[in-house]
């Protein structure tokens, strides 16, 4: 039924602006980019634009566009990938006459009429496919960069297929897209190409990481670790999965220091951890979760909290 309505609202408006989340990540980018095109493709007499802050290291996806305040004006915000209307890359979107939330997290922060969230969804992308299926015989049409896009979104959230987050229905639609005409082997280089100082900086984390009893793990990233590595803290994040695969490691977290604030990222192999995100300011999934806080004392909570969920986790 909310498929049907989210059509609908979008055949009412001539000006359609997608957003999505800051900080992005390929289901960001996916989901958004891929929204556009599909609309693009369809509604060739309306104007459809994606905003945001870019990420380097995913331009090679899409490029953003940059509107004005007035085109806001009579305009349909379509919000991709992002819980919290504080997370929302351009602001602006509180200009539009209506807004549209899809999304695959939990719904912490209710917005957007209609909202579409479902937590089963692997990514947000595979929510944008669903969302072609059903408005197909009405007329929505796909081509062959949504499905790149979608597709890049989909092998994104799912960590190429091996997250729990992955089901029948995503192998399903990712069989549908791979019948489009794109080079998977670039895409897939392009999203998991490692560059040399992320390299370096890869063996820094394997070196330093720690693992408490129940099997919490955690590093500790500071400002001048990221200059030493001349890394950034937004690219430590393409990193975050490298402690997933040492064994005895349940759940772990890496600690970034920023110029204002700490910044978390929590990653999970069974135990629920967005709880904890939620705890110090910030949400995500059961396996995947970000907050922030601080100072290096609060890590120490942070970490405590983490031992307690893995040492409950059978």
């Amino acid at each position: 039924m909310v498929k049907k309505k989210i059509i609908e609202t979008i055949k009412d408006y001539q000006t359609i602006i997608i957003h999505r989340h800051v900080r992005p990540d390929p289901d960001a980018y996916g989901s958004q980019a891929g929204l556009g095109e599909m609309l693009k493709q369809s509604f060739p007499e309306k104007q459809i634009y994606i905003v945001g802050d870019e990420d380097p290291s995913l331009n090679f996806l899409a490029a953003m566009d940059s509107i004005g305040d007035e085109v806001y004006q009579d305009a349909l915000a379509i919000i991709c990938d992002t819980a919290n209307q504080e997370r929302i890359a351009d602001q602006r979107y509180s200009l539009a006459k209506q807004i549209i939330k899809i999304d695959h997290h939990p719904n912490v922060d209710p917005y957007g009429d209609p909202a579409w969230v479902e937590t089963a969804a692997s990514s947000t992308s595979e929510m944008i496919y669903e969302l072609f299926l059903e408005g197909k015989a009405e007329g929505l049409q796909f081509n062959d960069k949504a499905a790149k896009l979608i597709y890049g979104g989909i092998v994104g959230d799912t960590g190429r297929f091996l997250f729990p987050s992955t089901t029948k229905k995503t192998f399903k639609y990712a069989s549908d897209l791979v019948a489009y005409s794109f080079d998977r082997t670039e895409l897939y280089e392009k999203i998991y190409n490692t560059k040399r100082h992320l390299a370096r900086f890869k063996g820094f984390i394997l070196q330093n990481f720690e693992v408490t009893p129940a099997g919490a793990s955690s590093i500790k990233i500071s400002k001048e670790t990221l200059r030493e590595f001349g890394m950034t803290s937004l690219e430590t994040s393409q990193l975050v999965g490298v402690l997933g695969d040492i064994e005895g490691i349940k759940a772990w977290v890496f600690f970034v220091e920023e110029e204002d604030t700490i910044r978390v990222r929590l990653r999970s192999r069974g135990p629920v951890i967005n709880e904890i995100a939620a705890k110090y300011n910030g949400g995500g999934h059961p396996m995947a979760a970000g907050a922030s806080v601080r100072n290096w004392e609060e890590t120490e909570d942070v970490i405590s909290d983490l031992e307690k969920v893995c040492g409950q986790f059978e």
